[in-house]
Parts: structure tokens; sequence; C-alpha cells
């Protein structure tokens, strides 16, 4: 089991001079990046580029998913200046296209649902393209009926891994409530897309893989993202392999194939990363 990180998995440095604005501006509107709480490898890029996932709802998660660096505890007030924090921010930035993720809430009634749906109508006054990466809020329709009927252009619910995997990688998730809630998202409305990611070197089969890429096409999922898990500490999930880019193409063919309007399939694709590269779909 080859556990060295190979060259293509080097990420390389660039835009680091603009990381230090982005960081003060986010301490400055009190505002949690996913990009910061979950170590992601592209980190510097993103904010060299002045492009970030806002995470709401705090920073604490009420979940205990093996694969993820975010905090696990005690959650925090929800701050009723977060959405205007956010639309701040996003003015500041430029930003064409934002995606707005969050911890899973479980603590809460809804989930966070209301709140995300404070966000994006704030976003929806704007001519911005508004993406929203949501939990699977127990399974709650109403809740995720709060969140479709705010109106985001694009509805985002990672699958994660493939189903033998969530004892493991997501214990507190089930794979059918996240396909569900992505076949609901449609039925709710027709006209909103709908995008789904997996990470790839957890243990799973290629033809796993495959499998889930079919039950996402059969709930008419749009967009896909493929990445390579990085484990974020010796305490994580250990990553059983590294996946090769020639896999990530074969899986980009194959998942086109399939219909996806769009897939973006590499080592360093995370479920947000150049999320704007979607826009030739509206």
């Amino acid at each position: 089991m080859n556990k060295r990180k190979p060259d293509w998995l080097r990420v390389k440095l660039q835009g680091a001079e603009k990381t230090h604005e982005v960081k003060e501006m986010l301490n400055r509107l009190s505002l949690h990046t996913v990009c910061q709480e979950a170590n992601c490898p592209n980190l510097i890029e993103c904010f060299g580029r002045k492009t970030a996932t806002f995470m709401i709802l705090g920073s604490v998660c009420t979940r205990n998913c093996t694969f993820c660096n975010v905090t696990k505890g005690i959650t925090q007030t929800v701050d009723p200046e977060e959405p205007n924090h956010v639309f701040e921010a996003v003015k500041e930035l430029g930003l064409k296209h934002v995606v707005i993720t969050s911890v899973t809430r479980d603590d809460l009634p809804d989930g966070g649902a209301g709140h995300f749906a404070r966000v994006i109508g704030k976003l929806r006054a704007t001519d911005v393209i508004v993406e929203v990466l949501i939990p699977d809020f127990q399974g709650d329709r109403k809740a995720l009926a709060t969140v479709i009927r705010a109106k985001p252009h694009i509805l985002n619910h990672n699958i994660e891994t493939v189903p033998r995997l969530y004892p493991t990688v997501r214990p507190k998730a089930r794979y059918n409530r996240s396909l569900e809630l992505l076949k609901n998202s449609k039925e709710f409305d027709n006209g909103i897309f709908t995008k789904s990611g997996i990470m790839v070197g957890l243990g799973e089969q290629e033809e796993e893989v495959i499998a889930v890429l079919r039950d996402l096409r059969a709930v008419d999922c749009d967009l896909l993202t493929i990445g390579q898990y990085l484990a974020p500490s010796a305490k994580h999930h250990e990553v059983i392999e590294y996946i090769h880019p020639d896999r990530f193409k074969k899986y980009k063919e194959i998942a086109y194939k399939m219909g996806f309007k769009y897939v973006a399939s590499d080592p360093l694709v995370r479920s947000s990363y150049h999320a704007a590269d979607v826009s030739h779909i509206f």
C-alpha cells in the first residue's frame, strides 16, 4: 500500500500575496470558509483568485465523519447578521458565482434550512449565481423545500463515497437518504441544477464508483465532481490508495456518456473548486 504522495498531487503555490487580504476580510465580517475549516489543499490558489466557499451556521459540526477536518462538538449560536456579512463579502470580492455551504446542524429544528434561505434570498437580489452545498437535513423534506423555495441556481449535496464505506466514512449519514434528497430537489423545482461529489482513494473499487454515478444519474443529477481523498491528519480515515489521473479521466468520460452536463474529475478537484466553470450551462 503506497502512502507516499505522488507527484500529481503537488499543489502549485500561486496567489499567496492575496491570501492575507481575503483572510482579513473574512475575520472582519466574522465569516467562516470551508477552505480554511476543512484544510483544503487549494486554499492558496482560490484565495489568490479572491474566491471562497462560505460556511454558514458556525464552524462546529454535529456529525463525526472520519474524512472531514471541520471541528465536531458543541455548536455555536446562529448569527442573524450572517446573511448581510456574506452579501458584503461577495460584493468586496466581486464574485459572479458564490458557493454557500454549512456545517451539519442536527441540533436545529430545521437543520439550518431557514438560515440558508435567508442567505440565498439576500444574494438573489444581485446577479450572482448562487450555489448551495447543503447537508441532508436528516431527510426532512420540509427543510429541503425551504431551501429550494429560496431559488438557488445550483443545489449541491455530496454523496461523498460508495455505500459500502458509509459506516466507517459517514457513520451518521445514509446513502439512500442522500440520493432521495437529490431526487426530491428536482421534484420541488425541475428547473434547478443538482450537483454531487465523490471522493476516491478511501478503499472503494472502480465498479463501485461507476455504480454511484449510475445512481446519481437515476435521480437526474446534473453536475459531478470527483477528487482524491487526502487525510487531514493521522486521526482521520487513512488514504488507502492514490488514484492515478488516468482513472480520473476514465471516470470523467464514463460520467459524460451517462449524461452529466458537467464533470470535474481530477486528483485536486473538490466540490466547489472552480465552481464558476459551470457558467456555460445557464
